[in-house]
Parts: C-alpha cells; structure tokens; sequence
C-alpha cells in the first residue's frame, strides 16, 4: 500500500515538473523589458506616447508597439489578448537581449553570446534529462523493476539540478551580462526621457516550480527503487 502511495505521487511530481519543464522551455516569455520614451517630434506621433514591448525565451525574441499604460513594467502588457495583432520576432538562441551588435562592442558582445552558449547548452540537457528519465519511469512501472526506478529518480534529481543551473545562470546573464544600463544610457542620448522596465516572466517563474517537482519525485523513485530491492530478497 505504502510503495503504491509513494509510486502514485511520484508519477504526479514528476508529471507536473515534466510539463512545467517543457512549457518553460517552448514558451517565450523568460524575459519582458518595456522600452518608454519618444525619440521623434514628428507629427505623426503627437497621438500620444508609444512603448515597445519585448519578450524573449529560448528560441524567439520579439518586440512590438503599444500605448503607454499607466503601469508600464505590468505583466498583462504582455498578455496573448494584449499585444498587438503583428509583431516582429527573430532567433533567441545566441542572442544577447536587448542588445544590438552594432550598437556596442565587440568584446562584450562575443561575452555574452559565449555566455548564452552555455546557458542554451544547459537547458537542452535538462529538457533531454527530463524526457529520460519520464522513459525510464513509464519502462519500470510494468515489471516493478527497481533498477529503472532507480535509474529514472535520479535523471529527475539531475534535471532538477540542470534546471537549477539554468535559472540561477539567467538572472546572472540579465544583471550582469546583458549590460542595460549603458544600452539605456545610449538610448538617452537621443531621447532624454527614455526608459526601460525590465522583469522576469511567467516562463521564468515556472522553471522553479519545476526544478521543485523533479527533485521530490525523483527522492521519491529512488526510495520506491530502494524498496522494491529489500522487499525482493
């Protein structure tokens, strides 16, 4: 009774961190930034004051205009039934957010995107991690083998850690890498009020959520592997 209790949540930890995995790896929501400052006195803008809005992830970033609200660094700006019907978007992988490369050194540059190199590497070897050790749980269940269960707790305790990785190594590449204060300092130079609202996303929220349930459920088939063996001898 007790190992089917034990099986049973284990399956649901590790079904939750699966799809809380998987949605933050194909969704592109990791990073929202709101850009706030008209840089032109043209008539065409007197309508009012317009923000552009990014948001990136793992495999786009894409940016589009909208009005200026009165919270502009809110989530729901970016909200599907939010943003604009076109919007422009171009490949995330090696590509340093919100930064241009002409528009600052080359050394810093080439940092970041060995830096995103890194990180990009890591996520596909959690997202590979994960995907192995659901195999090796869906393998076991029929023949209560306890080497599966073994096998399959601990690739979920190593997606948790990777997983972990990945977060930790993303807030440090958007404090400490992505260099916004000179791209904001630059941006002034030519539009004295501009502005920028950065936070983390929805994306990013749940890959700790995740990392959570990967590693409860991968303790819980390593003991459910640890049991089936005393109980075989």
């Amino acid at each position: 009774m007790k190992l089917s209790v034990g099986i049973f949540f284990g399956g649901f930890f590790a079904a939750l961190g699966v799809l809380l995995f998987l949605v933050a790896f194909g969704t592109d929501y990791w990073l929202l930034a709101t850009e706030v400052g008209r840089c032109s006195k043209a008539p065409e803008d007197a309508g009012g004051e317009k923000a552009t809005f990014h948001h990136e992830g793992f495999f786009w970033r894409c940016w589009f205009s909208g009005n200026v609200g009165e919270n502009n660094a809110s989530m729901w700006n970016f909200w599907y039934t939010n943003q604009s019907p076109s919007k422009n978007c171009t490949h995330a992988y090696l590509s340093p957010f919100p930064l241009i490369r002409d528009e600052h050194n080359s050394t810093s540059y080439d940092s970041a995107i060995i830096y995103r190199g890194f990180w990009t590497v890591l996520m596909l070897l959690g997202v590979l991690t994960i995907v192995m050790a659901s195999f090796f749980i869906i393998c076991a269940a029929p023949f209560a083998s306890h080497i599966l269960y073994k096998a399959g707790g601990g690739f979920f305790i190593i997606a948790g850690v990777l997983f972990s990785l990945v977060v930790m190594m993303y807030v440090i590449w958007v404090q400490a890498m992505a260099d916004l204060e000179n791209y904001t300092d630059m941006k002034k130079m030519d539009c004295p009020d501009f502005a920028v609202y950065v936070r983390y996303g929805w994306s990013f929220m749940l890959a700790p959520i995740g990392v959570f349930f990967a590693l409860l459920a991968g303790m819980l088939f390593l003991l459910v592997g640890r049991t089936i063996y005393l109980h075989s001898d």
